[in-house]
């Protein structure tokens, strides 16, 4: 069976600026210029005040596991050597939520609230993802 490559996403102009920030180790989301509301993914507007201006603004990385869900189907043949895999819901210290993977956690042991932090997994020299992993004392085997 030949080896079929996972899907790159597009560096778009929408999103030039979150993927210089990965590239460079930052995770970046954007910030409402009106009334200061964090959003990922990029939208036009903001869900709370509706301005359509924002800038991209970093972000820690931290947060915990919000919800999960363990893929046992293959939908893209990319992807068909990691089933079972887990992609997991994201809440950020600064409160917005990003959907991901969890690097080094078989896919039966994530819970929610798990502790994490963004790491980078370069794809290409232009695309770099933010993945998580288990951050301080719950890589030692200790979760909330």
């Amino acid at each position: 069976m030949p080896d079929i490559s996972k899907p790159v996403p597009a560096v778009t102009p929408d999103l030039k600026e979150f993927f210089a920030g990965a590239r460079e180790g930052r995770l970046m989301v954007q910030k409402c210029a009106e009334c200061g509301q964090l959003r990922f993914p990029a939208r036009e507007f903001c869900s709370n005040c509706w301005s359509k201006r924002a800038a991209w603004t970093p972000v820690s990385g931290r947060g915990t596991i919000y919800s999960f869900n363990v893929m046992h189907q293959v939908y893209h043949p990319g992807f068909a050597a990691e089933i079972p895999y887990a992609v997991v819901v994201v809440e950020l210290e600064e409160g917005c939520r990003m959907l991901s993977n969890l690097a080094g956690v078989p896919p039966h042991q994530i819970r929610c609230g798990m502790p994490v932090e963004v790491i980078f997994e370069k794809l290409t020299e232009e695309v770099s993802l933010p993945k998580f992993r288990l951050r301080g004392d719950a890589a030692q085997g200790g979760t909330r």
